[in-house]
């Protein structure tokens, strides 16, 4: 069971993403993660899937997105060279000037911003592979997490191949 970035470009209409998340219900198949956004085409929305599964499960998943009418365009990250990123906001409590200076430290060392302070917490932004965000969760794991927030994997291939018309 692999895991794989499915990205695609779909009609910027309503119900369009409820059809996507219905193909994959349908078939019980699981999505890890989900992003979608207009592109700069305002007729067009590009949709980012993570799921994990066989090569004869993805492959049947790609062909029943694609038979989808609102589905533009697919591909399959994985299959090449590409960039991926996710962003996490989390809020950590501080109590006392140790921890604060503690918390400012692991933000830097993880190239992470401190975007809120109150006199009870830090929110902390924070981008990268998975990896690296699960990494600092476990790096705060003995300080008091309050929330945590995550936007779910973004991708986009390397150089000039690109998901356009």
């Amino acid at each position: 069971m692999l895991r794989h970035i499915i990205s695609l470009l779909l009609e910027n209409e309503s119900g369009a993403l409820s059809r996507v998340a219905g193909l994959f219900s349908a078939r019980g198949y699981n999505i890890e993660s989900l992003t979608v956004a207009p592109t700069e085409d305002e007729t067009l929305s590009r949709m980012t899937i993570v799921t994990t599964g066989s090569d004869e499960i993805i492959e049947q998943i790609t062909k029943q997105l694609n038979k989808l009418i609102d589905v533009v365009k697919l591909v399959d990250l994985t299959e090449g060279r590409h960039i991926e990123r996710e962003m996490m906001l989390i809020k950590v409590a501080t109590n006392g000037s140790d921890q604060r200076e503690e918390l400012m430290r692991l933000a830097d060392i993880f190239r992470g911003n401190i975007i809120d302070v109150t006199d009870a917490s830090y929110t902390i932004e924070l981008t990268g592979e998975s990896e690296k965000l699960d990494a600092f969760i476990d790096t705060l794991a003995k300080m008091n997490i309050l929330e945590t927030v995550r936007s779910g994997v973004m991708g986009i291939s390397r150089g000039e191949k690109g998901l356009h018309l």
